[in-house]
């Protein structure tokens, strides 16, 4: 194999498929970028054998072929060249040379035959969403998403269609994410849990364009995002979802209107009194005059924050996780928030009037009547 490449060009889509690269493996192989040089254009491949990424690149092919070299070693080098035009020639004595103007890398490849072939992905169940609103879903979500693996169901998220609208649900035993967007032209009815890992690795890729689609098909064990000149194939997470039905629709006796900003601000000036080790809650306290009172106590110190509000409903003393509440706020776009409660010992919704977006949030056991 010989070609010829854009540095810049060929940086990318090393970047791109990069983030399928198996990173703790006995398989050698599987640390490697695979090169497939045909028909004009360079195809780049990454396979861990639970995510896979491929992509088409533009570059000079003066002699097909395929090959496999160490991601990171090929990645360092093509970044530390000049940024100028690349030559990447292989031989048959599984050696590769990079040349770009004056330095020469000589480094050993693998032949093309030994890398894994990505899964193959059922073309019948399938979704089209721009790049924007798949972007957006995976943002307000993501979050709540758990990293204990030993809970798998939840290191994913739900993806749900029906009626040409998609639900995406993600839990993580203390709160619940859900966000809902309408789907353009027809779309399959869909129920799968999508592995957290591959949708924090698609927002990285996808560029968020809103007239730009990405097209996901979904199978029984698996699933692909097409998009541009990029594929991404991933493994789907197997089991029944959580029922969070019944949540959604819990009786509440307090609803506050808040301006978002504002709210953010005094959670995040009140969690610079919060170490690490600390786990105190933070105080909310709604009364009768349309103010929301914070109050937290640690070893560093106290604050008390107050702002003014609409409410609805009686008045409430309840503890939340400062982080729980701020990773809900800061991904929502709104100027104000509405927040239902019920009790101290009763989760807190947030939502807007559309349920475009919910938030469920479980608060932490406290003597309301201490504060």
């Amino acid at each position: 194999m010989r070609i010829k490449c854009k540095k810049q060009t060929l940086l990318a889509g090393l970047n791109t498929v990069s983030k399928a690269v198996a990173t703790k493996t006995v398989k050698p192989i599987l640390e490697c970028i695979l090169l497939e040089a045909h028909n004009g254009e360079l195809k780049l491949t990454a396979n861990n054998l639970n995510l896979g990424i491929e992509t088409f690149i533009e570059c000079t092919i003066l002699e097909e072929g395929t090959i496999a070299l160490n991601s990171k070693l090929f990645t360092d080098i093509i970044r530390k060249m000049q940024d100028s035009d690349i030559d990447i020639e292989s031989s048959n004595d599984y050696k590769t040379t990079i040349i770009c103007e004056k330095s020469r890398y000589d480094i050993p490849c693998w032949s093309g035959e030994e890398f894994p072939e990505l899964m193959s992905v059922n073309k019948e169940k399938s979704i089209v969403i721009s790049q924007l609103g798949l972007k957006d879903i995976i943002r307000q979500t993501i979050f709540s998403v758990s990293d204990n693996e030993n809970s798998k169901l939840m290191s994913g998220e739900l993806f749900e269609v029906k009626d040409n609208v998609l639900s995406v649900v993600s839990l993580d035993g203390h709160r619940i994410s859900m966000r809902k967007i309408n789907l353009k032209d027809d779309n399959s009815d869909v129920s799968a849990v999508v592995p957290g890992k591959t949708l924090q690795e698609i927002s990285k890729i996808i560029n968020g364009d809103a007239e730009e689609d990405v097209i996901i098909y979904f199978a029984d064990k698996n699933m692909s995002f097409e998009f541009g000149k990029t594929r991404v194939v991933s493994r789907l997470i197997e089991g029944e979802y959580f029922k969070i039905a019944h949540m959604l629709s819990m009786d509440t006796s307090l609803m506050v209107k808040a301006n978002r900003s504002e709210l953010i601000g005094c959670i995040d000036r009140a969690s610079l009194l919060i170490q690490e080790t600390d786990k105190k809650p933070i105080i909310v306290s709604v009364k009768n005059d349309n103010n929301l009172y914070i109050k937290l106590d640690t070893n560093m110190g106290s604050i008390k924050e107050e702002m003014e509000i609409e409410k609805e409903g009686n008045e409430i003393v309840i503890g939340f996780n400062p982080s729980f509440i701020m990773d809900a706020l800061r991904v929502i776009d709104d100027d104000k928030v509405n927040i239902y409660m019920n009790d101290s010992k009763s989760p807190c919704i947030i939502k807007d009037n559309d349920n475009t977006f919910t938030y469920i949030i479980l608060p932490i056991n406290i003597n309301p009547d201490a504060y």
